[in-house]
């Protein structure tokens, strides 16, 4: 298969840049592969090296077994778009400070920008979703290739083709993707693409580094998925015995506590399929040993319901809550880095890693000067890949929701920071204030505000000079309009 030459997103004449020669690398300037990996709406606890009993994840725990995991692993907000945006630039996406989730301005620099100037070929497939029509695609923000990214943030069909039925309620079109085969499913084709690129790469510049960002649409809705594969988790459902109620009242609604879904099991199956596709590819062409791989969520499950009847799938348990929360549920997530001869199999790392810091990290691993005026917020974390002393162990992470659904998933108005052992979560509409020791409660369930007034009141502070610092939005109200505007 050889759609990538084909891809009416695939930008003319970049596997014969003329600017291929000129930043080639030198074989004693050898810089690391990267290979990134993100699945969109994986819960904390979705695979089976996480805990999970019914989830099917080999080539995740494989992953798992021979990189480094960390346990303290957050994205910068609950939801798709802004966590995409920090990721992408290394900053907090409260500093947007306008109404809506941080739909990225062509100004900004990427990291993947950032990487060109070290003489990366950078290559990008799957969802965008930073970008409302304007000119901040992919291929204009520092990707060589772009493979399907655009506007949308889900597809309508998970089987091709992928944009019908017209009517469904995710009615973004992907772009890119019009040619395909019957039953051809998403997961699979981000998949193929990828790996024939990765081939191509190597066929043509064996000695360029190459970025690659595989980032899928799923697991996120819609629930589609591969019926042999459906089957196969409704019959293991049938052995699973389940210690919780099915759901909770949580805030504005209800939390899922168990993980039954049978479609959204097949889903994360497909997609782990596709890491183990992936590895296998840069084991062949002789790339593993220089490739630093990272595998990663853009936030937590979606487990959470507002008001609205909604079809959930997933649950974080024991993490509180889900997508959309800034309890663990909402943005404590899987993250994994492998970089042989780097990382230490099997190791653990429970330092405070947010969604900010890839930029940095990326920079200094490839033996370039960080960039803090573009990644103001980020923070590398080499130094743990490489199994050093933390450097920050007392660093503090935040996080601004200032556009609550309490219909779509429960949620409200909120910061939070999380330093050392204690995250505090001021709602700041309803003047309210949670303290939590999540190393000791991982649960969030006893709240310490009132006991620790100290620590308390020391958070709120730094909650508040934050805010004040990045000129996070305050105004913007809970609201069913607001709900409506950005659903996803």
């Amino acid at each position: 298969m050889k759609r990538i030459k084909n891809s009416s997103l695939l930008l003319t004449g970049l596997l014969g840049l003329a600017a291929t020669e000129s930043c080639s690398v030198h074989q004693e300037e050898v810089k690391p592969n990267i290979l990134y990996f993100l699945v969109d709406d994986m819960g904390g606890m979705d695979a089976q090296y996480l805990g999970s009993d019914f989830y099917e994840t080999p080539n995740m725990d494989k992953l798992a077994s021979q990189g480094v995991k960390f346990t303290n692993a957050y994205v910068s907000h609950p939801r798709c778009v802004p966590s995409r945006y920090s990721i992408m630039t290394g900053k907090y996406p409260a500093r947007i400070n306008r109404p809506g989730p941080g739909k990225m301005k062509l100004e900004e620099v990427t990291v993947a920008e950032g990487l060109k100037g070290a003489g990366y070929s950078t290559f990008f497939a799957g969802k965008w979703h930073l970008t409302m029509g304007g000119e901040s695609m992919p291929e204009n923000q520092g990707f060589d290739y772009n493979i399907a990214g655009g506007n949308a943030g889900a597809p309508i069909s998970y089987f091709y083709p992928y944009n019908s039925p017209a009517h469904h309620q995710f009615k973004t079109p992907i772009l890119g993707l019009e040619d395909g085969y019957e039953d051809e499913y998403l997961t699979d084709r981000l998949t193929a693409e990828t790996i024939e690129y990765l081939k191509q790469h190597v066929d043509n510049h064996p000695d360029q580094p190459f970025f690659a960002f595989l980032s899928h649409y799923g697991v996120h809705e819609p629930f589609h998925a591969k019926k042999e594969y459906i089957e196969k988790f409704k019959k293991k459902l049938d052995s699973i015995e389940f210690k919780q109620p099915e759901f909770i009242r949580e805030s504005h609604g209800y939390t899922k506590m168990r993980q039954d879904n049978a479609e959204y099991a097949a889903m994360l199956y497909s997609v782990d399929e596709s890491l183990g596709r992936l590895l296998k590819t840069l084991e062949d062409l002789k790339k593993m040993d220089n490739t630093i791989v990272v595998f990663y969520s853009d936030n937590g499950g979606l487990s959470n319901t507002g008001t609205e009847v909604r079809p959930l799938a997933t649950s974080n348990y024991p993490l509180r809550a889900g997508k959309g929360h800034l309890y663990e549920g909402g943005v404590r997530v899987p993250l994994v880095v492998k970089w042989n001869g780097v990382t230490k199999p099997g190791s653990v790392c429970n330092a405070l890693i947010t969604g900010t810091d890839f930029f940095p990290t990326f920079l200094e691993a490839s033996g370039m000067s960080l960039r803090p005026q573009d990644h103001l917020d980020g923070q590398s974390f080499l130094w743990a890949l490489k199994g050093e002393q933390n450097p920050n162990p007392q660093r503090a992470i935040y996080w601004h929701n200032c556009l609550a659904r309490p219909l779509r998933t429960g949620d409200y108005n909120s910061t939070a920071v999380r330093r050392g052992k204690y995250k505090l979560i001021d709602f700041y509409l309803k003047d309210s204030l949670e303290l939590y020791n999540v190393e000791d409660d991982i649960m969030e369930s006893e709240n310490l505000a009132d006991k620790l007034p100290e620590e308390r009141d020391e958070l709120l502070q730094l909650i508040q000079h934050w805010r004040k610092n990045v000129n996070a939005n305050m105004t913007m109200k809970e609201s069913k309009s607001t709900v409506k505007e950005y659903n996803h």
